[in-house]
């Protein structure tokens, strides 16, 4: 069974507990500019959305690499970054269309949500459950129910 991300931004309180998560597992520190997830601060609406990589099944990113370095985790489906194949050269970042693929000046080499092997340390951090990990064929299942009832409501 694949597994993904799904993020419920009406649950988001911009805590960054999800940020320093990533930054930890991946370089060592609580330090949310290292994280592979973000959190938007929508001020005026006082509404924050995580974001990060959706592991896209048409993967832009892992298309445009010249050398191979994004490929494929067949246990979690994520498309990952092969740090000694990488050569740094950003087209993968100007390829995805979400901005979730990074630059990481301080190793040259770009970065990107692996889904940290198969238990992220986002999901697990977040306290209001805003970013859960599921069956990926659910993932869209509450948005297709709210959308099913407003479409009876109108009829």
């Amino acid at each position: 069974m694949q597994k993904s991300l799904y993020i419920d931004a009406q649950k988001c309180t911009g805590c960054l507990q999800c940020e320093m998560a990533c930054s930890y597992e991946h370089e060592g520190v609580f330090n949310p500019s290292k994280s592979r997830i973000k959190v938007f601060n929508f001020e005026h609406e006082g509404k924050f959305v995580p974001y990060t990589c959706t592991q896209c099944a048409e993967a832009w990113c892992l298309h445009a690499c010249p050398v191979e370095a994004i490929g494929l985790n067949k246990l979690t489906g994520a498309k990952e970054v092969a740090n000694s194949l990488c050569v740094g050269c950003k087209v993968c970042t100007i390829a995805c269309p979400f901005g979730t693929v990074n630059y990481n000046q301080e190793t040259g080499k770009v970065i990107k949500c692996d889904l940290c092997g198969g238990d992220p340390a986002c999901a697990n951090a977040c306290p209001t459950q805003a970013i859960t990990y599921v069956d990926s064929n659910w993932t869209g299942l509450e948005k297709m129910r709210a959308w099913a009832a407003k479409s009876v409501q109108v009829a």
